[in-house]
């Protein structure tokens, strides 16, 4: 392998989005790879790629296209050989990747939770009656709607920054933010407080980063391999899986979090409406090489009780 590492004069190529968040997840998957390899960072070379998804930024995201909204641009560049590897927030990712690609190495998740967000109230339950809370996510929608079916929600996109902004100027009382976010851009000064997973489900992946590579490219894998986390892939395999099954996308609420137990993987998982007018929680364990099989049959059995057409009439009402 020594031959092959990267150098200055030939770097490896890390492609990631330009938002401030994508940025710092790129520099972490640097510094462990030359950490880990004994490189200097300018054996490395991080390429800005601006993907759909930060183009269109006045709509919500269910309306323009789904997850891969975050990865087809920098996917393109990965097939065409212009980035060796492309870094990825878990979340966004399409549960296949296209032809060619793989999806096999993830650094070590980061908090899953999701933070309450608030100049003004400490949790959910302090919001006054009909408050309005601003969200772009169907999920967060739908779960809010839930547990307070009194509160407005209304959209919000942008940078933390752009959101804390709309707070200030009134538009809502609160909205909601990932604490992984918060963590690796060290936003210790954002109002900022932990959600309990009991309180609310986490977006599947949440916190996790994942770095996809050509399926061809041995160089590329061998370098990645001592920065991969072996139970952060662990957990992702039964929330994929439970993804998958359900033919999720960001036009359909799902949460759901899988967590080490000794030997044990324990997954959770709920399916909304994102009216918030019904939803479907289950829960369940099994040995951690049975963590994907586990995930399918967890979606079953929620897709059995919320019966077939439980997205679909979504879908058909929104087109």
């Amino acid at each position: 392998m020594t031959r092959d590492l990267p150098t200055p004069d030939r770097p490896l190529r890390i492609g990631t989005r330009g938002s401030p968040l994508a940025l710092a997840q790129a520099n972490e998957t640097r510094d462990r790879l030359a950490r880990a390899w004994d490189l200097p960072f300018e054996a490395f070379q991080i390429v800005v790629i601006r993907t759909t998804g930060d183009r269109v930024i006045d709509r919500p995201l269910s309306e323009i296209g789904g997850k891969g909204l975050f990865t087809k641009e920098i996917e393109e560049q990965l097939l065409d050989e212009s980035i060796d590897i492309a870094v990825h927030s878990m979340k966004d990712m399409p549960v296949e990747q296209p032809g060619g690609l793989v999806l096999d190495g993830y650094l070590e998740r980061e908090d899953p939770r999701d933070a309450f967000v608030s100049l003004k109230h400490g949790a959910i339950a302090d919001l006054p009656q009909g408050a309005t809370v601003g969200t772009s996510s169907l999920r967060r929608r739908a779960q809010i709607l839930t547990r307070r079916p009194d509160l407005k929600v209304v959209e919000f996109r942008g940078n933390v920054q752009t959101r804390l902004g709309k707070l200030g100027d009134g538009v809502a009382e609160a909205t909601f933010l990932a604490m992984a976010g918060l963590n690796r851009l060290r936003m210790d000064d954002v109002p900022a407080r932990p959600i309990a997973v009991d309180e609310m489900l986490p977006a599947l992946a949440q916190g996790a980063i994942g770095i996809e590579r050509r399926a061809a490219d041995s160089r590329a894998a061998a370098l990645l391999e001592p920065i991969h986390h072996g139970p952060t892939a662990q957990r992702l395999a039964a929330e994929r899986a439970f993804l998958a099954a359900l033919d999720g996308s960001c036009e359909t609420p799902i949460a759901g979090l899988a967590e080490i137990e000794g030997g044990t993987l324990r997954l959770r998982g709920e399916i909304l409406r994102p009216d918030g007018s019904e939803h479907h929680a289950d829960a369940a364990s099994a040995p951690l090489a049975d963590g994907a099989e586990m995930g399918r049959d967890m979606a079953r059995r929620l897709l059995g009780r919320a019966g077939d057409g439980f997205f679909a009439d979504w879908s058909r009402a929104r087109g």
